[in-house]
């Protein structure tokens, strides 16, 4: 059984992404991952957890989100219709209590991967409320008051894809890694992956055209890995030759095919009208 975090065959991590996890895991901190969307950090857990034959829980927060959601939760309601039922089950509150993400990672016979995954789509405060669970590992259950504490400490991935900041008490309590927008070499690797047969005129034409669509100045939202993936998915169920995609000829400048990669009417209507300019340039 492997011990240590090295990639797997369907997720490329870079050096300094598997020493970032090497370092959350020895120091006992949380992994808190930021980056582009699309570059594979809630994938990260999942593949930490594969590689290393280990439990996963997955808790993706959303923007209604309460750090008291993934301990417990007391099924009042349940526990009332019950009794109005004359239930006998209704005498042990036990049964209302609903385990959450972190309550089933920490009752975990193994040391399990604990995803959080999109932390900042939460409430500003939901950070300081989990500071104590996730330095003690422990939490208190008030209505059985008993107190549950982690057989092993989990390995814990914390996505953000700033839409807010961090506190930085919660932010001292990580260890954090950026993860940077793969080169065209790394991109290279992660497409043999998804498309190992792909021929190579085809992978070096669209990846000339990708990072020349991601470089174009005031785009609103550049396009990213998962989006170039679908592209040259389409690329290939179309069967779109190599030729088709080379900007030398300024009538084929617009690729084919492109609504995969530009999501929004801006961004459009920007590449459109860069493309009305070059063709004229060259006239």
């Amino acid at each position: 059984m492997p011990t240590e975090f090295r990639g797997t065959e369907r997720y490329i991590a870079t050096e300094e992404l598997m020493a970032a996890v090497r370092a959350a895991i020895v120091l006992s901190r949380p992994l808190l991952i930021k980056g582009e969307p699309g570059t594979g950090k809630t994938l990260l857990a999942i593949e930490i957890a594969r590689s290393l034959s280990k439990p996963l829980y997955e808790w993706h927060i959303k923007s209604t989100t309460k750090a008291q959601q993934g301990l417990y939760e007391y099924d009042a309601v349940s526990r009332l219709r019950d009794s109005q039922l004359g239930e006998s089950r209704v005498m042990d509150i036990r049964n209302y209590i609903v385990k959450g993400n972190l309550w089933e990672a920490f009752d975990c016979d193994t040391q399990p991967v604990l995803l959080i995954d999109e932390i900042d789509k939460a409430d500003i405060e939901f950070p300081n409320d989990l500071l104590r669970e996730l330095d003690r590992m422990e939490f208190h259950v008030y209505e059985t008051r008993e107190t549950i504490r982690a057989k092993h400490r989990p390995i814990i991935v914390i996505t953000s894809n700033n839409e807010k900041e961090l506190p930085d008490a919660f932010l001292r309590r990580c260890f954090f890694h950026y993860i940077r927008f793969p080169d065209e070499t790394t991109m290279s690797r992660i497409i043999d992956v998804h498309f190992p047969g792909l021929k190579r005129d085809l992978l070096h034409e669209a990846l000339a055209v990708f990072y020349r669509l991601r470089d174009t100045p005031g785009l609103k939202k550049k396009p990213t890995t998962s989006e170039l993936l679908d592209w040259i998915k389409l690329l290939v169920a179309e069967d779109i030759p190599p030729e088709a995609l080379r900007s030398e000829d300024a009538r084929k400048f617009i690729p084919p095919l492109y609504g995969a990669l530009l999501k929004n009417e801006q961004d459009v209507h920007l590449f459109e009208q860069l493309v009305f300019l070059s063709r004229r340039n060259v006239r």
